[in-house]
């Protein structure tokens, strides 16, 4: 018989530019995931920064304060056992993307 997957959704009440606040939601979320024993857990797009950016995704600020927080969950014991599927904008070749990045052990 095949093993099951426990999954988190997560509709997380993030703010535009407010990196800290965001991240202590997305934080809290993986860390609800994991008591429940979920080992996949998946959030909103453009959870790190927030929808409704606007002109600021056209700053450069905007995205290396989103690897910050990315950086933040991998120098930390959070994602060990979990993978965590999170919502933020990349830049690649001064063209920005609404993408999803993936996390798993600290990697």
């Amino acid at each position: 018989m095949a093993e099951l997957c426990k999954v988190a959704t997560c509709n997380l009440n993030q703010w535009a530019l407010d990196f800290e606040g965001n991240y202590k939601r997305i934080v809290s979320s993986i860390k609800q995931a994991k008591q429940q024993g979920c080992t996949f857990r998946t959030g909103p797009e453009l959870e790190v920064t927030g929808y409704t950016c606007e002109d600021h995704f056209f700053e450069y600020d905007t995205f290396v304060l989103a690897w910050d927080s990315i950086a933040k969950m991998l120098d930390s014991d959070l994602t060990d056992g979990i993978i965590c599927d999170v919502g933020l904008p990349i830049m690649h070749r001064n063209v920005s993307y609404n993408c999803r990045i993936f996390l798993l052990n600290r990697k």
